[in-house]
């Protein structure tokens, strides 16, 4: 008994020697700059340091700032408009991707080579392609008949049209790597159910809702959560390419954050708005799970 507590000992000894390395790195770079933040988050903190405690007071400040809630909507809007594009056009990609046909492993890698650019070449591609007068969809329209010579469509101006481009270049850049997850779970699926569905006489069409779909049910709630998580830090795209305008109309709840810390010097007020933020997708997220859960056990 005696040898077999020493050798589960010396295991756990083992496995704890591995994992240490992680754990201080973790502390160090995940949990110490969290406990530090909320240590911020209670002071009036500019960029040389600590000022004066303030207590709740940037957490009762920004309920009252109408340049808080008017970012937190626009990132919402953001999230509305992106989210289902993101989490049913990349299932169309992977459906595509996933078919035997002898473009499967071009369409798989033309999908995907977006993600691996960075967020500042997406954002320079389009607005470079969204300027007027010579850009490709001013040219484009223009060459097509759909605007006349001296028509321009103001695509970086107009309040609707920006939230067209930020979003187009958002899901192109990031559908990759939610339709290779799509294709992890449609590679589990086993052949035999949709030979079965063959002899039967299941169209393809029929086979997709009875069958592909159910199956692929905890998938979509994964991409849905990563999706929703994702849209809500929505920064760098709307930075470099409205920089939040015209006026405000597109400014994200990040941007706004980012502004108070380095441009206003309020770097415990920017952290409250931080904490704020991660509670609002922290409680989306346990709504997500619960109700997943719950469709589960139906």
């Amino acid at each position: 008994m005696k040898g077999k507590d020493r050798h589960i000992g010396s295991r756990t000894a083992t496995a704890f020697a591995f994992l240490f390395p992680f754990l201080v790195l973790y502390t160090l770079f995940i949990i110490w700059p969290v406990i530090q933040g909320i240590y911020v988050s209670l002071h009036r903190w500019g960029l040389m340091g600590k000022i004066r405690f303030l207590g709740i007071s940037n957490y009762t400040r920004f309920l009252s700032d109408k340049f808080f809630w008017a970012s937190l909507w626009n990132t919402t809007w953001f999230v509305i408009i992106s989210v289902p594009l993101l989490v049913f056009g990349s299932l169309v990609l992977a459906l595509l991707a996933n078919r035997k046909t002898p473009l499967q492993k071009y369409l798989r890698i033309a999908y995907y080579v977006p993600n691996v650019l960075s967020v500042s070449v997406i954002s320079w591609m389009f607005r470079i392609m969204a300027s007027p007068y010579q850009g490709f969809f001013s040219t484009l329209f223009h060459s097509l008949g759909i605007l006349r010579p001296n028509q321009e469509i103001m695509w970086l101006t107009e309040p609707n049209l920006i939230w067209v481009i930020v979003t187009s270049s958002t899901v192109w850049w990031t559908s990759g790597f939610s339709m290779m997850l799509y294709i992890s779970a449609l590679q589990d699926i086993p052949l035999q159910v949709y030979e079965a569905a063959d002899i039967d006489g299941a169209s393809k069409g029929l086979q997709l809702w009875r069958i592909t779909l159910p199956l692929l049910k905890s998938t979509i709630y994964l991409v849905l959560l990563l999706q929703i998580i994702a849209s809500f830090k929505i920064f760098g795209q709307i930075f470099m390419i409205s920089g939040g305008g015209p006026g405000n109309l597109t400014r994200p709840l990040i941007q706004y954050i980012y502004e108070s810390a380095f441009a206003k010097n309020e770097m415990g007020y920017a952290s409250a708005m931080s904490y704020a933020l991660f509670l609002v997708l922290v409680v989306l997220s346990v709504i997500q799970i619960k109700f997943q859960n719950r469709r589960e056990k139906a």
